[in-house]
């Protein structure tokens, strides 16, 4: 296979390989959205089940609220009917004071006529006693015969009338007593009611906390998602740009000893790789022109320096990682960036070909490669216009 084909080859693969990746990545911002779609909706089941648990709760204080009421008005009756009963029972005992009274003297009314009966009259009137007097007294014993009459009609209405209250009264007391034993076991089923909703209630808002902020990580995992789609979509929709060259040829100690002007046409790039750009040419997203090389190589790649020279910088700078700058003389220098380490330092002299450095991707590179330029004057150069034709 040529060297054309394999390059293609190559070529393909990444593009294989980043379509492959934007593809999983879709899929999984797919399976992604479906999962936060799915939380969403058990959110929403959450939060129902919530609202009805609480309007479960609600109803259960406001049973017990009821019941409390009703046990509040029945304590009152009770007390009431209680109070009435005292009362009662007083009317009863100087009722039944009375009654032994009235009823001693009944006796002893019923024994004198008993003894003297009829007679009592007819003695009256043989005593030779004023008839008018005599009326006067019998007027007076049927008085007293006929009123007590009433009286003791009216003591056995009063004492009809006192057991009737009183075994209302006892009736309607134990019904108050039953119905207060039956609230009151109302009132704790209810409470164990509301101690287990609110035990629901408040599992339930454990619940939803949790899942809102599943719900929140997801969403976080969906943005970086999206965007790392993103930045892939923008990738596989750029233009592919092809190499403009491909160097196999590394430098050698060919050229030691020659002055470096007398090399233009002459010099090898310092490591294997592809050429991604043009001298001149803009870099990607920006308005700054390339003003050397970059050169696409695995890390880890010897950097060959390409001709002999000394060291005058071997250090880290912004933009260019770990940057090491060889002298060649006559203000010509070469400069060598990006590299993962830096095997030599300042002062140290060089051969055409000495290993210097070893590829990488410092000072924020997004491929792994080396930055390579040439400069005379300080001026940048075109090192394609130094390297030797294939």
């Amino acid at each position: 296979m040529n060297l054309l084909a394999r390059f293609l080859l190559l070529i393909w693969g990444c593009l294989f390989l980043a379509g492959t990746a934007y593809a999983t990545q879709q899929e999984e911002l797919e399976n992604l959205r479906k999962r936060i779609a799915e939380m969403q909706t058990e959110i929403a089941k959450t939060s129902e089940f919530k609202s009805e648990a609480a309007d479960a709760l609600r109803a259960s204080e406001q049973a017990i609220s009821t019941s409390n009421r009703k046990l509040s008005l029945l304590a009152a009756q009770q007390k009431e009917a209680d109070d009435k009963l005292k009362i009662l029972h007083i009317q009863r005992q100087q009722l039944d004071v009375d009654l032994s009274r009235q009823q001693a003297l009944l006796s002893k009314l019923l024994y004198q006529q008993y003894l003297g009966g009829k007679h009592e009259y007819l003695k009256l009137m043989l005593d030779n006693q004023d008839p008018n007097q005599i009326a006067r007294d019998l007027q007076y014993y049927q008085y007293i015969a006929r009123n007590r009459t009433n009286w003791l009609k009216n003591l056995r209405v009063q004492l009809a009338t006192l057991n009737n209250v009183r075994q209302e009264i006892q009736a309607r007391s134990g019904t108050l007593e039953s119905l207060l034993t039956e609230q009151t076991a109302q009132r704790k089923i209810l409470q164990q009611d509301q101690l287990e909703h609110k035990q629901v209630l408040s599992q339930v808002s454990k619940e939803l906390l949790q899942q809102r902020r599943e719900v929140t990580r997801l969403q976080r995992n969906e943005n970086r998602l999206a965007n790392l789609v993103t930045k892939i979509a923008k990738i596989l929709a750029q233009p592919k740009s092809s190499t403009l060259f491909r160097n196999d040829n590394l430098p050698d100690t060919r050229f030691d000893g020659q002055s470096f002007a007398q090399l233009k046409g002459k010099l090898t790039l310092p490591v294997r790789g592809e050429i991604t750009n043009q001298f001149g040419t803009n870099r990607p997203d920006s308005t700054i022109a390339w003003k050397g090389l970059f050169v696409k190589s695995s890390i880890g790649q010897n950097v060959k320096v390409i001709a002999a020279g000394r060291v005058v910088f071997a250090d880290w700078l912004r933009g260019f990682g770990n940057l090491l700058i060889v002298d060649h003389g006559n203000a010509y220098m070469s400069l060598y960036g990006n590299n993962e380490t830096l095997y030599k330092q300042v002062g140290d002299e060089l051969r055409g070909g000495d290993t210097v450095a070893a590829v990488g991707n410092s000072g924020g590179n997004a491929e792994s490669g080396l930055y390579f330029e040439l400069r005379h004057e300080s001026k940048p150069l075109d090192p394609m216009k130094w390297l030797a034709k294939k």
